[in-house]
């Protein structure tokens, strides 16, 4: 990818959309710092962290970022509870009081009651929605999201899409999501396109 520019403030949405290939979910995963760029800057507060050891990336991931899978990726083996309490548990928040922090954000996003389950107990829509929870749990700065809804049919998609956003703005945590649905994008504060690794802002000139 090549003349990539992006900036995102707290609380902002901001949405690539493009072509399977284009090098969204690259450029996504580039500023999540899960990839690391060839050349360039990404910067968090200020602080350039793509040159940052495995250790540093690994701690700023775990405590700063949230992400959202389009299928969820949540852990078979633990309850909806323990799912979305998982990035406390991993910073060292007690347990109890970590599981009293996911039920909270479970209750927000209208799940609440469902947080002793499995997750091959719940539907995809509520699946979600804990796949949300668990991004939100630890109040990032900012989540990344790839293809969040890409899962679900149009109304389960347009529900959590709803609720992500609305929790994330609440708390003041960025989003930036890619996504191939222009509905989707339409829901952010400012939209991007990618083609053939090229960003720019929606409607511009490539």
């Amino acid at each position: 990818m090549r003349d990539a520019h992006l900036a995102l403030a707290r609380g902002e949405v901001a949405a690539i959309t493009g072509a399977s290939g284009s090098g969204k979910s690259s450029l996504l995963y580039c500023l999540a710092g899960v990839l690391r760029p060839s050349r360039g800057r990404i910067s968090f507060e200020g602080r350039d962290y793509a040159g940052l050891d495995d250790e540093a990336i690994s701690a700023l991931r775990r405590e700063r970022f949230g992400f959202v899978f389009q299928y969820g990726e949540l852990l078979p083996e633990l309850t909806i509870e323990e799912n979305a309490a998982l990035p406390l548990r991993l910073a060292g928040r007690p347990k109890r009081a970590a599981l009293e922090a996911a039920a909270e954000v479970l209750d927000r996003l209208g799940i609440g009651e469902l947080r002793k389950r499995r997750p091959s107990q719940v539907s995809g829509g509520q699946g979600q929605r804990v796949a949300v929870a668990r991004a939100l749990v630890h109040r990032p700065a900012v989540v990344f999201a790839d293809e969040p809804t890409g899962a679900l049919d149009s109304a389960n998609a347009d529900a959590v899409l709803k609720e992500f956003l609305d929790l994330a703005r609440s708390q003041g945590t960025a989003v930036l999501l890619v996504t191939h649905d222009r509905t989707v994008a339409a829901q952010a504060d400012c939209r991007y396109t990618m083609t053939d690794g090229v960003l720019a802002p929606a409607g511009a000139a490539g």
